[in-house]
């Protein structure tokens, strides 16, 4: 084939770096806890009755997991509650925090962002991936803007054949 019909890849020859930001989405299985299952009639925290309950809790269910604590009732929880629960599940869970399913990966992503040694991007151009397989939450993609404004020599979104330039060095 001569050289002027020769295919050529130009953006694997750009040197352009795909960072695809699922590669930092911390794998495991989620799990929430509801506090209203531990209410007396899902209203009332009799603390006698609640401690019972936290104490028949197998705390081997929540083995590796990240859960999330959280109350589907409006009543009012007092702290110590809380507390009671994370002792009983924290040595066997990966992460516990109190909120929301949404709560939870927001507080993973920042910690695997925050964690992550970007330097491998230094006087890169960076192509964050835009699409993904796993639910990403916003806020994980202002957090990476923020680790790499200062590394990259420049950063787009999107993909190669169709991407959003975000800013150059």
């Amino acid at each position: 084939m001569s050289e002027e019909f020769e295919i050529k890849n130009k953006v694997a020859n750009s040197g352009l770096v795909n960072f695809d930001i699922t590669d930092l989405y911390p794998k495991g299985k989620r799990m929430g806890i509801d506090i209203k299952d531990f209410l007396w009639e899902g209203m009332i925290l009799k603390e006698k009755d609640f401690r019972e309950k936290i104490a028949n809790i197998d705390a081997e269910l929540y083995n590796d997991a990240y859960v999330y604590i959280y109350c589907s009732e409006d009543v009012i929880i007092p702290l110590w509650a809380y507390f009671l629960i994370t002792s009983k599940i924290t040595d066997a869970a990966k992460k516990v925090i109190f909120g929301n399913r949404e709560d939870l990966e927001v507080l993973l992503m920042h910690n695997a962002i925050q964690t992550y040694d970007f330097s491998e991007l230094r006087d890169k151009r960076v192509l964050v991936k835009g699409c993904s397989d796993e639910s990403i939450p916003n806020n994980a993609y202002v957090e990476l803007v923020e680790q790499l404004k200062p590394l990259v020599k420049s950063l787009m979104f999107g993909e190669a054949c169709s991407n959003v330039p975000i800013f150059k060095n």
